[in-house]
């Protein structure tokens, strides 16, 4: 080391040496073990609103707010789900998804490209109140938002070409989602809660039928009008411009809606009782559990907010944390407070395995009878109070959001200030504000309690807990022993099978994409079915073989599938009333191997001869029926219907048909099947429920 550096080094040494009295060891010294007080919630800084009223009736709000060249808005018209007719429910929604295929001199594609040009967006939208059209453009674009806004509610076509298309969608949707627990569940709380009340009340694939071109022309004329409509816009404009462009838009929109039915009042309830919904086969249940709660003004509203929070309202809350953290029963489970214009509900909800659902739904009403008799204690409410306050802010970010919290606000007769004070209000509950709130929101003594999944297995366990009453997943009544599929004829007219051959092609969102093969073969003492199904250039390949005695009934089951290289495999034999076998199907972690021991009652079709015997059945204008089918994928026996809803001619590659249109119904996902009427009864059409297949007869 050169005389510098040691110099250098000796200087530093000794400058450390003197400084190193005056710090202290680190073992020593000490650091803050809590955090600091939190700052003061201060209120929402919003621009104030604006109000005026056109001379056609429509009450405008804007917020005004110049830091980004964006205008959003929200016009909301009393016209929503509750001033459907009950026999055609679903007539709202309908109104609301035409408004915006094609309106005053434009088509849809017409209105689709014009807003999509100015860089915006435009939709309408219903709820049980309310029917709302909302969007954003640029704000250059403004004088165009506003000519789309009132052409689409004062001079909406209703092609029937776009009326026809949109109740096709309406029904494909409904039968999709009466094949999802969830939708399940929510039909079935909202019905036993609010009874005849419009809440209550759910679309139908009959009632959408039911509608014509001319309900929604009779809906819009009497509904549809501007006295009392309430338009909200937020974001870069002046409410002179805004008045202006409204009044251009808007046009000769003149009048008043007819006058609002009078609702009935929604049932009181007096004790807990379980809807049941029969799903055979599910491996899983849905719980809901709900009561009737509190208007979006009630003044104990922001505690019940808050002690929601505690119970379900994330995955820090007391639902997530037992069922899913503590006992594993579940991905997630939560809980809410609708706020519709009149009586809200509360309701939790959580998915779980089939044998635990007894134990989740105790624990869960347990916790529920927690909520709302023991004060929450001091660090878990504040926790949800900080959750509430902090996460609000970031609902108020943009134009689009402001618009929609605003309407909120004015729709549902909010305090003027709530946006503003709704912070300081969370912050200021008590935990005795949050459990008296809890008491009259949280009611599990006398909740209804909806279970969707498979009654054979889980009716025993949960009439241990309160009363049980049973449904099917279409609504109608069953018993206990309905649970257990029952040995049932089937009137079949055997002279009418014979050996046969069927080719399908396979379309995908109205292409080809593969092809489906039945033949039906005549042996000795019965039938043998052999189909080749190969999908997406053979990315799926399916074949079976199945054996069945002289009246249908399964005998043998040999089923293989490829699907993007992983293999399934079927085996299955029938014999004294029973079922053996196994199936493997693909699982994350390698393929698994299931056993098959099953009750077959007598006249149960394996579900691959329903294509056999359809021919066999008597078709008729009201034609309606029942049979049992096997589902080896599942394992289970399920009852399913079929029944003829209409008349329907249909062209596919074999030729052009007129048939009978058959909805089928039962398991987990339905089928809307076109059957010939001539003597053959061929099937010549099927369309899956909710899924973009379809197989069409070829040859």
């Amino acid at each position: 080391m050169s005389n510098h550096m040691s110099t250098r080094t000796l200087a530093l040494s000794a400058t450390l040496a003197c400084l190193a009295p005056a710090v202290a060891p680190l073992s020593a010294q000490t650091y803050p073990t809590t955090p600091p007080a939190p700052a003061a919630v201060k209120p929402a800084a919003l621009p104030p609103f604006q109000e005026a009223v056109l001379a056609n009736g429509v009450r405008v709000v804007l917020v005004e707010n110049h830091r980004n060249p964006v205008v959003a808005f929200r016009l909301a018209i009393q016209a929503g789900g509750n001033y459907d007719a009950t026999e055609k429910a679903g007539t709202a929604s309908m109104v609301a998804t035409l408004l915006t295929k094609g309106a005053g001199a434009r088509s849809a594609e017409q209105i689709s490209a014009a807003i999509e040009n100015a860089g915006g967006s435009l939709g309408a939208f219903t709820d049980d109140d309310f029917l709302s059209v909302s969007g954003s453009v640029l704000s250059n674009a403004a004088p165009l938002a506003f000519e789309l806004l009132g052409d689409v509610v004062a001079r909406p076509a209703f092609s029937d070409k776009e009326f026809e298309l949109a109740r096709t969608q309406a029904l494909s949707g409904l039968q999709l989602e009466l094949t999802n627990p969830s939708a399940l569940a929510a039909r079935a709380l909202a019905a036993g809660l609010y009874g005849k009340h419009p809440y209550g009340r759910s679309a139908t694939p009959k009632s959408v039928r039911a509608i014509t071109r001319a309900d929604l022309l009779a809906f819009q004329g009497a509904r549809l009008k501007p006295s009392g409509a309430v338009l909200v816009v937020a974001g870069d404009i002046t409410m002179a411009s805004l008045k202006a462009l409204a009044t251009k838009g808007f046009g000769a929109w003149t009048g008043a809606p007819a006058a609002s039915p009078v609702l009935p009042v929604p049932p009181q309830r007096t004790a807990t009782e379980i809807v049941l919904v029969h799903r055979p086969g599910s491996v899983q249940s849905n719980l809901l559990v709900g009561n009737l709660a509190m208007t979006p003004t009630d003044p104990q509203r922001y505690a019940a907010i808050v002690a929601n929070r505690v119970l379900g309202g994330g995955a820090a809350a007391r639902l997530f944390m037992v069922l899913r953290e503590q006992k594993s029963w579940t991905y997630g489970a939560y809980s809410n407070l609708t706020r519709p214009r009149g009586v809200g509900r509360f309701e939790a909800n959580a998915e779980v395995r089939t044998e635990v659902t007894d134990s989740a739904l105790v624990e869960l009403l347990a916790q529920l009878r927690r909520v709302n008799t023991e004060a929450i204690p001091t660090a878990e409410l504040e926790l949800a109070k900080n959750s509430l306050v902090g996460v609000f802010p970031l609902t108020i970010e943009t134009p689009q959001q402001l618009a929609e919290r605003v309407a909120s606000v004015k729709l549902y007769g909010l305090a003027p200030n709530y946006l503003q004070t709704y912070r300081n209000n969370v912050a200021a509950v008590t935990a005795a504000q949050a459990l008296a709130a809890a008491k009259r929101a949280i009611q599990p003594q006398k909740a209804l309690v909806v279970v969707v999944g498979d009654g054979s297995k889980v009716y025993e366990k949960l009439r241990k807990i309160a009363p049980v009453r049973i449904v099917s997943v279409d609504g109608d009544p069953m018993t206990a022993s309905d649970l257990t599929p029952r040995a049932m004829g089937l009137a079949l007219d055997f002279s009418k099978l014979s050996a046969r051959r069927d080719s399908f092609v396979v379309s995908v969102q109205g292409n080809p994409a593969g092809s489906s093969v039945y033949a039906l073969e005549s042996r000795a003492g019965g039938w043998t079915l052999r189909e080749n199904t190969s999908i997406m250039g053979g990315m799926m390949v399916q074949t079976t073989t199945l054996d069945t005695d002289a009246s249908l009934a399964p005998a043998m089951l040999a089923q293989t599938m490829t699907m993007q290289g992983q293999a399934m495999k079927t085996n299955v034999t029938f014999a004294a009333g029973r079922a053996t076998g196994s199936a493997t199907t693909p699982a994350q972690t390698g393929p698994k191997t299931s056993p098959i021991d099953v009750e077959i009652p007598v006249g149960t079709l394996d579900s691959d001869a329903l294509q056999i015997a359809l021919p066999l059945f008597r078709w008729s204008a009201d034609a309606k029926f029942t049979l049992n089918l096997f589902s080896a994928g599942k394992g289970v026996v399920e009852a399913i219907t079929l029944t003829v809803v209409g008349s329907e001619t249909v062209k596919v590659p074999a030729g052009t048909f007129e048939t009978w249109k058959v909805e089928q119904k039962g398991g987990e996902a339905g089928a809307m099947l076109y059957i010939s009427k001539d003597a053959a009864r061929r099937l010549v059409k099927i369309a899956p429920v909710g899924q973009p297949i379809e197989l069409l007869l070829a040859k």
